[in-house]
């Protein structure tokens, strides 16, 4: 496989269609080796337009996605970011090439180990994986300029929201099968969010978030 062609055929046919056109988020996808992020055995996919599994339930996105995502949280580099849902790193990466800080949660330890390697090898030092499944988010370290959740919940707990600055974005996967929209949430005022829907998509659930009843009597 021609690696950089691959690359290459990534962003343009799969990731630029997707209305991913910041040039700043384009050019670390071309620098950023998405393939050192995927696990030995599914190299093969590194990019293809899926999700590649990682047991458990959990899943590297589609590229499509993860592109999209970071650019619609619009950050800059004097942004601290909370990414929940670390997996492998790969996104991580992404965030921390464009805001100051990154502290990512990752409720699986084989996983937060491996993304640390991954970010390691990558010499991305600005970015952190904190253990936690990060329903409660990290409020400690908060409040935080954006926030990612890098998977789906069926709804965003207020308790991150109270973790946003004012003027502060969360972007997350909202909804339950078939139809889930990803939405960017603004923290225009104490107590007030703004809701936006950005696309729709689907995505494996983030683990340790509460899964509402969808039956009504």
């Amino acid at each position: 496989m021609n690696v950089e062609q691959a690359r290459f055929n990534m962003i343009e046919q799969q990731i630029r269609p997707w209305e991913v056109l910041d040039g700043s988020v384009l050019s670390l996808l071309s620098v950023i080796r998405r393939e050192d992020f995927v696990p030995q055995a599914q190299q093969a996919l590194a990019f293809m337009d899926l999700e590649i599994p990682l047991g458990q339930g959990r899943a590297l996105l589609a590229p499509r996605v993860e592109a999209r995502m970071v650019q619609d949280l619009q950050l800059s580099k004097r942004d601290t970011v909370l990414q929940i849902g670390a997996a492998t790193g790969f996104v991580t990466a992404l965030l921390a090439h464009k805001a100051q800080r990154v502290i990512a949660l990752e409720a699986d330890p084989v996983l937060a180990a491996q993304a640390r390697a991954n970010l390691r090898t990558a010499a991305v030092n600005n970015a952190e994986v904190v253990e936690g499944d990060g329903h409660a988010g990290l409020p400690a370290q908060g409040p935080f300029d954006a926030i990612l959740l890098n998977g789906s919940v069926a709804d965003v707990p207020a308790v991150l929201f109270e973790q946003l600055r004012d003027g502060g974005r969360l972007l997350a996967i909202v909804g339950h099968e078939p139809m889930m929209r990803a939405t960017l949430f603004t923290r225009v005022g104490a107590g007030q969010i703004r809701r936006e829907e950005r696309f729709d998509t689907l995505a494996p659930r983030l683990p340790g978030f509460a899964e509402p009843s969808r039956f009504t009597f």
